[in-house]
Parts: C-alpha cells; structure tokens; sequence
C-alpha cells in the first residue's frame, strides 16, 4: 500500500511495516488519524486502536510505519454466539407500563422502589369531627 491510509481504515501493521512489529508484535490497527507533520520520504505517524481477534479495541497506539509495508485486513465479523440465532425476541411491557426509575438524574444508582411504589392504597379511616372534639371520658349521653 503506498497510498496514505484515512481514519477507519482496518490495517496489518507487521514486519513488512517496520522492523519493531515483527513476528507476534504484528497488530491490526484501526486508524482514527493521520499525522501531517514531514517525516522521511514513504513513512507516516498513524493513530490507532489495536483491536483483538474479536475486533474490540484494547490499546490505543501511535505507530511510526512504512506505507509500502502497510496492508488492509480483511473485516471480519465475530463469530455468532450458540444459540443466539434461534432465541426468542424479548417480550415487550405493555403499553403504558413503566419500570421503577433504578437512577436519579445525576446517574446515580438509587434503591430499587419498594414493591407497592406507585399503587393507590386507601388512607386511615376517616374520624367523625364531632366525636372527635368531645372530652376525654364522655361518651355523648345525657
């Protein structure tokens, strides 16, 4: 490749790229960025992340390489997971439903709502006011 890679880019960064990423030092690099700065003739400083066999970033590097040594890798996908291609859609709450708020507005984990949060439930009897205002002791005869 002597082409300049772009951000995106999947790369082979091995031997053929520099000296310093032979044998099991090769990686695949993601590019994010290309350096502008002037470097020796058919060189360039790339930004990148090294992804692993699955493709997840696990470092972010920046490499001094040769272009002409640079190769693209293949975009592999992950491999499926078992059984996962034949697992059932998740079943959806009803309409209107609302789960318990598990965080307040900061993002905070708050205490799950106690399992009655949110239903109506009746209040204390209510209290006959006259019953009410008479002395202690009396029952209202005459």
């Amino acid at each position: 490749m002597n082409a300049r890679p772009g951000p995106g880019d999947l790369l082979i960064v091995d031997r053929a790229a520099s000296v310093q990423f032979a044998g099991e030092r090769a990686l695949r690099l993601r590019v994010v960025s290309v350096c502008d700065r002037p470097t020796y003739d058919g060189w360039v400083w790339l930004t990148g992340y090294v992804l692993d066999r699955r493709g997840a970033a696990t470092a972010k590097r920046e490499v001094f390489v040769r272009l002409a040594g640079l190769r693209h890798a293949p975009a592999t996908m992950p491999p499926p997971r078992a059984g996962r291609h034949n697992a059932d859609p998740p079943e959806t709450p009803p309409r209107g439903h609302r789960r318990p708020r598990t965080h307040d507005r900061e993002g905070r984990r708050t205490a799950a709502p106690p399992p009655h949060a949110g239903r109506r439930t009746p209040g204390p009897p209510a209290v006959d006011s006259e019953v009410s205002r008479r002395p202690a002791g009396t029952d209202g005869a005459r």
